[in-house]
């Protein structure tokens, strides 16, 4: 993937599993993270650029070094980018962007700690996350339908549900209380015709979403 953005010129920033080889590089900035927490008991983030080269990759590559030491004891994080800029910006604006941020404005040091709700909800929700296929563009495929379906249930929380008990449902319950429904579908040349049970308990919700949506 990274050697295929960097042919496509298309920018980057990814967080990578902690090794060995990276706790090493990394661990006189967490000693200085330490030594900082030590002397003023509060937490500390330090953040540094490093070189470095996994084994199947074709080259080095950047990589962010974030030293987060508090009370609990150490916590490095890692990032390979192509980003030029200052390191703990780019973590904190851009790859902590990458889903909801809780970042109070009078946090220490200006931290910023992503809450992924978003690239969460799409992967359980709609299950973005199944890409058994043997081949990239079937497993691609099936990530743009996960995508095109996050964005229809979206969609509907922000048009239809504005008000009602799933206004701020994630998908995976819009998706169970509205749309996986029995139901026996009658055909003829004229007219499909769905029969929903009268016990189906979101009847008047399910109605109240058709016509909102109807109406736009």
């Amino acid at each position: 993937m990274l050697q295929w953005c960097d042919w496509a010129r298309v920018d980057y920033v990814v967080g990578l599993a902690r090794n060995s080889r990276l706790e090493s590089m990394g661990a006189s900035l967490m000693d200085k993270a330490s030594l900082e927490f030590a002397t003023t008991g509060q937490k500390q983030r330090l953040f540094e650029w490093m070189e470095y080269g996994a084994a199947t990759w074709d080259c080095e590559r950047r990589v962010i070094a974030k030293a987060k030491f508090t009370e609990k004891g150490k916590n490095p994080r890692f990032l390979v980018t192509s980003l030029e800029g200052y390191p703990q910006e780019i973590y904190d604006k851009v790859y902590c962007a990458r889903g909801d941020i809780d970042c109070p404005q009078d946090s220490p040091k200006g931290e910023a700690e992503p809450n992924q709700n978003r690239i969460k909800e799409q992967q359980l929700g709609v299950f973005s996350d199944r890409t058994s296929a043997h081949r990239w563009w079937a497993n691609q495929f099936r990530v743009l339908l996960s995508a095109a379906a996050y964005v229809l249930l979206e969609t509907i929380r922000l048009v239809a549900l504005e008000g009602t008990e799933l206004a701020k449902a994630q998908v995976g319950t819009i998706r169970l209380k509205l749309l996986k429904i029995g139901t026996v579908i009658l055909r003829n040349t004229r007219r499909i015709r769905p029969l929903f049970a009268s016990g189906y308990p979101y009847q008047e919700l399910f109605r109240k979403v058709a016509l909102r949506l109807g109406a736009t």
